[in-house]
């Protein structure tokens, strides 16, 4: 996927201030998602990039569009956080490696901000694809699992064919 496409599954109308914000995107492979956000973000914003594959990490930069990126070498399900207080967690093709997603969602909705969100990108399938999409998440089943969190409102922003030929990505914004 291209990075203007990526930008524009998350794009939505809380990227549209002048406001500099913290992000972090977990599981951010070779940082299309992380680029394609730096792209939605006000100059001086600041993305945490978080993988668990060191090469991946490298193809990333330092800053895109006047947002810094910082990356870091960590597994995002099993490692401490590099992190306090942000204003989103971005996940793009990530949620569906975590098996035990309400106390994942437990434990990353305490870095959040009050107001601060989620950006999930993944499979519209509840049918495992072993290795690639190991614990998948229908848009059902990501509804029903934030609001059994505690969040008031997911909602689908955009589709988007995969080049796989599994079920189309969605995208999903996640607020309280």
């Amino acid at each position: 996927m291209r990075i203007d496409e990526a930008a524009a599954m998350l794009d939505n109308e809380y990227f549209h201030s002048a406001q500099q914000m913290v992000w972090a995107d977990l599981g951010c492979g070779n940082g299309t998602f992380t680029l394609a956000l730096a792209n939605l973000l006000s100059p001086g914003s600041f993305v945490y990039a978080i993988d668990n594959n060191a090469t991946a990490l490298q193809q990333i930069p330092s800053s895109y569009n006047q947002v810094s990126i910082k990356k870091y070498n960590a597994d995002f399900i099993m490692d401490g956080l590099p992190f306090d207080t942000i204003d989103g967690i971005l996940m793009a093709n990530a949620l569906h490696y975590v098996q035990d997603k309400d106390a994942f969602i437990k434990k990353t909705s305490t870095f959040l901000k009050n107001d601060g969100r989620f950006l999930i990108v993944e499979y519209n399938t509840d049918q495992p694809v072993p290795v690639w999409v190991p614990f998948p998440v229908s848009f059902t089943a990501l509804q029903s699992l934030f609001q059994d969190a505690g969040f008031n409102t997911v909602r689908l922003l955009s589709e988007h064919p995969s080049v796989y030929g599994h079920a189309h990505l969605y995208s999903a914004i996640v607020t309280r």
